[in-house]
């Protein structure tokens, strides 16, 4: 209940009100063991939110209000809430935008730290460079889902160049790429080789590292088209690899069964993943391109969930599966798809 929120008190407060509606504070002190002073304070609290009332009938007394009424308004607060933190998110996202513009405009802003590449032939050539000098690994995130044939074929001579050379190479795909054939065929092949595969349901936006030394990543993860940075500075790299190290941790090996994410709900990684992304508020399109299915597909683990929950609307799924636990922390939450894969020339951009 901390989501909507009431604290320990508030809802222990609350909980006793749902059964007995006519509590006094004494009585109420009395039930959790608590001192009077205790109780009156949570129950201005539980005022404040507008889930109790003073009684008109009972000097001292608090009347419960209708929990229906009460607790969906509470939730339209969250929801009001979850709208203007979105809000702001985006417009930081537009912030970061210009800025970038400002950034683009000015010859002079390149640094031996930060260099901006655009244009295909550029940042494929950017990608040949650092992948034929990489000595120690490749570390790479590839969401998106499916990877186009000519994309795989392309990285197809870094990666196995790299692994020839002791190069430890390391990809990350999303778990949808079960589905598609020429991808999970790259897949098995980079691992029969001697590269390392591991999926998650959803990953954050596409990024190479080299030697944990240098990395690429996209300048806009949702607009690929404005070209690559190549990151050289300790303090960014540093944090790449680590953002990455945890990924790869949580991630599992492809060819591993898709088992539930908990014995206790059920819930298959990708399922915990949906439901995570629908309480964020995202959109049936989102959804999709961050776990690279169709929109379809998303859809209709959507409605099984809700069905599964026994929820008429997708708000109403979302609290009822933060009341069971079923909320959870699935992969990295900065999802993207966009941007040049690993070893992967910018034609998959």
């Amino acid at each position: 209940m901390g989501q909507l929120g009431l604290d320990a008190d508030a809802e222990a407060v609350y909980r006793i009100l749902l059964k007995r509606p006519r509590a006094g504070v004494t009585e109420i002190a009395e039930g959790l063991e608590w001192t009077v002073e205790r109780a009156r304070h949570t129950l201005d609290r539980l005022a404040e939110l507008t889930l109790v009332r003073d009684s008109s009938e009972e000097r001292g007394k608090v009347r419960l209000v209708n929990p229906e009424f009460g607790l969906a308004s509470l939730l339209q607060r969250q929801e009001r809430e979850l709208a203007q933190h979105q809000q702001a998110v985006a417009s930081t996202r537009l912030a970061i935008t210009q800025m970038l513009t400002e950034y683009d405009d000015d010859s002079e802003a390149q640094t031996d730290e930060v260099r901006r590449y655009t244009g295909l032939d550029a940042i494929n050539s950017q990608i040949e460079r650092l992948a034929q000098s990489a000595e120690s690994s490749v570390e790479v995130f590839a969401p998106g889902g499916a990877q186009t044939e000519a994309a795989l074929e392309a990285a197809r001579p870094l990666d196995r160049a790299a692994v020839e050379r002791g190069v430890r190479v390391r990809y990350v795909y999303l778990d949808s790429v079960r589905n598609d054939p020429a991808t999970l065929n790259y897949a098995r092949w980079l691992y029969d080789i001697g590269g390392e595969v591991r999926v998650l349901p959803q990953l954050p936006p596409r990024m190479i590292i080299f030697d944990r030394r240098a990395a690429i990543v996209p300048i806009d993860p949702e607009a690929a088209a404005r070209g690559v940075l190549i990151l050289r500075g300790a303090g960014v790299v540093t944090a790449l690899v680590s953002l990455f190290r945890q990924t790869w941790a949580r991630a599992e090996p492809l060819g591993n069964s898709r088992v539930p994410a908990s014995e206790t709900h059920g819930l298959t990684r990708q399922e915990q993943a949906v439901l995570d992304l629908l309480f964020e508020g995202h959109t049936d399109d989102v959804v999709a391109r961050k776990l690279g299915v169709s929109v379809r597909t998303g859809r209709r683990i959507t409605a099984d969930l809700m069905a599964r929950l026994g929820a008429r609307s997708r708000y109403q799924a979302g609290a009822l599966a933060m009341e069971r636990g079923w909320l959870g922390s699935s992969a990295a939450r900065a999802g993207g798809d966009a941007g040049p894969a690993a070893g992967t020339p910018a034609a998959d951009v």
